[in-house]
């Protein structure tokens, strides 16, 4: 008789009663303990927490969210850690194999794919999917770092045979228009962000996530300036700058229509990261306004080759698919190929037909 280790499931709340259940019935046949840390919610939160069974430990907040997730494993019992946010829920597909995959692997720390969707209603074709490590061993060691998108380390280089992906999905709907409303999020990761980068050993990816915010705020000069400061503060600490930032600063330079700043200095950013869908995409539309079709029907053609899912990159959903496609049949469109566009056409609708169904 085979013995599943025990998962405790942790979260840090204010204020969430407009989702909490939802997140907690999602998870509630997976874990055998529920720990909510409360930074001080008003509404509903720990009455609803509480009824769902779980154990709610109240916390004062200091701008940390790191500290408060790490006082919330304090109390935790389980065998293995799994941590969401209140906007969050697991998919119900796959889910009940993950007791068996947890007593069967090596690795320590276990990245399941995060489809955060974005926009002003819930849309599966309006997201971005990136892989986070969401379940890990309960090792005393093991703490969350940053005061701000906080993530789990374990002191020391990690292995590569210690960490491992499975194909489980969360549900993230924070940067929907109704939850950032609610929340206003922007304004208070952007103190905090704020708070961190006047530190001396702070870590470049604060000054990223300060451009991230002011992105999603369409402060793209500040956006601009703190992605750049990001990529330097990288290459000075002789690290080579992560695929995210080259990202969001071509990302900068199409929204603000600057293609000669985009071209052709994106092609060295593929050369850092050749199989990353997205930066293809925005070669490919960079080519396309600048009215370069055929290089462009070549890029979006190298789209359709990476498709759509990778496990160590963020990406747009519809790049390596139906947006792709779309693409693809302007370009022939305007090479005169009208036929084989009206083909790019059905294999959009086709691709944005089984993105509806995932």
């Amino acid at each position: 008789m085979s013995v599943f280790p025990t998962i405790t499931l942790c979260m840090i709340v204010k204020d969430e009663a407009h989702c909490i259940q939802t997140c907690l019935e999602s998870v509630k046949e997976l874990v055998d303990e529920m720990i909510i840390v409360d930074t001080g919610s008003t509404d509903a939160t720990i009455s609803l927490c509480e009824a769902s069974g779980a154990k709610v430990f109240a916390y004062e907040w200091k701008n940390d969210f790191a500290a408060a997730r790490n006082y919330g494993l304090s109390f935790a019992s389980g065998d293995w850690i799994l941590w969401l946010d209140a906007d969050e829920e697991m998919d119900a597909e796959g889910i009940d194999k993950l007791p068996t995959l947890l007593a069967n692997t090596t690795a320590d720390f276990l990245s399941l794919p995060v489809m955060n969707y974005y926009g002003e209603s819930f849309d599966r074709q309006h997201a971005y999917l990136l892989y986070q490590p969401r379940l890990f061993r309960h090792h005393q060691q093991i703490r969350f770092q940053q005061p701000i998108h906080e993530t789990p380390h374990l002191p020391g280089d990690v292995s590569e045979d210690r960490l491992a992906n499975i194909p489980v999905v969360i549900h993230h709907y924070g940067y929907l228009d109704e939850f950032v409303k609610v929340k206003q999020k922007g304004q208070r990761n952007i103190q905090i962000l704020e708070e961190s980068v006047a530190t001396a050993d702070h870590s470049p990816w604060m000054e990223y996530h300060l451009a991230s915010e002011y992105y999603r705020l369409k402060n793209y000069e500040q956006a601009f300036q703190y992605v750049n400061q990001s990529i330097v503060l990288f290459l000075q600490q002789k690290q080579l700058p992560p695929s995210f930032l080259y990202k969001l600063k071509y990302a900068i330079l199409i929204e603000t229509n600057s293609l000669e700043g985009a071209w052709p200095s994106i092609e060295k950013a593929i050369l850092l990261y050749p199989d990353y869908v997205d930066l293809y995409f925005y070669k490919g539309y960079i080519l396309y306004e600048l009215k370069r079709f055929s290089e462009a029907l070549q890029a979006f053609h190298k789209c359709l080759e990476l498709g759509d899912h990778h496990t160590k990159y963020l990406i747009l959903q519809g790049v390596g698919s139906f947006k792709a496609w779309h693409y693809k049949g302007l370009c022939l469109e305007r090479l005169g190929k009208m036929a084989e566009a009206q083909e790019a056409f059905q294999y959009e609708k086709q691709a944005r037909e089984e993105a509806n169904k995932k």
